[in-house]
């Protein structure tokens, strides 16, 4: 690595993700990505994107599956090869340049992943799902949301990758994650004060809000009478939320990598 501009690194690291992905048969996590989407389509309401409630509970399971699948492909990515990412960096590796690399990697996957989500979604649900979303064919439009909830879950998943030192501690702290997106959606549980604070910096909440302006859930039978403001029905909505979610992931990107800078500290 050593003269190896950071461009040729990531260049370099991109080239070498995709080599393990082909090689482990990477290709796996796609239909694991299949199987989640079927098996909420087929608990999920026949009422979903009719009334209101129900399709407030499909859009839950809906995000807290693309939550799940977006931390689990990252989640050991950086700690099981830790020593590697040591003796590399000693030798001239920009941790910017690794890091990178993996977004790069796991932006791709997360496209892939999203469209998967998107399209069983939409099939499942072809006799009641609208055409239109707030700006683009509810089919786009649900793929880029699934996308970034993806994503950004994805970066959260390579951040406490590059800050654990263990494989198995990535695994035990991974649960934690999905509790603490799962109850602090806003969905399950009435949130007053310091919890709804916390809320707001959860990926579920936000990924919640947007699936459900997509569907236009104000207008739906059995919505509330008067208008949630959080599911208006608007493009400058739903791009803040899109934004929001996306600034969740370049903030987890940056905390990856200041930890891995320490990295030559480790007493391993």
């Amino acid at each position: 690595m050593n003269g190896a501009s950071r461009i040729k690194q990531i260049n370099i690291y991109v080239g070498k993700c995709f080599r393990v992905f082909v090689n482990e048969k990477g290709w796996k996590i796609f239909i694991s990505a299949a199987l989640i989407t079927l098996l909420i389509a087929l608990v999920s309401s026949d009422n979903m994107f009719v009334t209101y409630q129900d399709t407030r509970s499909g859009a839950f399971a809906l995000v807290c599956a693309c939550i799940w699948i977006g931390i689990f492909n990252s989640i050991q990515s950086i700690c099981k090869e830790r020593d590697i990412i040591k003796r590399e960096h000693r030798s001239g590796l920009h941790i910017s340049s690794y890091i990178c690399s993996h977004i790069i990697f796991e932006m791709v996957l997360s496209a892939v992943e999203s469209l998967i989500v998107a399209t069983i979604t939409y099939l499942t649900c072809a006799d009641n799902i609208p055409k239109d979303g707030v700006v683009f064919p509810i089919l786009a439009e649900l793929a880029i949301t699934f996308f970034i909830i993806i994503f950004s879950s994805d970066a959260l998943g390579l951040m406490v990758s590059s800050i654990v030192k263990t494989p198995n501690t990535a695994m035990t702290v991974m649960p934690f994650l999905l509790i603490i997106q799962l109850i602090m959606s806003g969905m399950i549980f009435e949130l007053d004060g310091v919890t709804e604070q916390i809320s707001k910096i959860t990926i579920a909440k936000w990924g919640l809000n947007a699936v459900c302006i997509s569907a236009n859930v104000n207008e739906m039978e059995y919505s509330l009478p008067d208008l949630v403001s959080d599911y208006e029905f608007t493009l400058s909505h739903i791009v803040s939320l899109w934004s929001l979610m996306f600034a969740f992931a370049v903030i987890y990107a940056i905390i990856a990598i200041i930890s891995l800078k320490f990295i030559d500290k480790d007493k391993r």
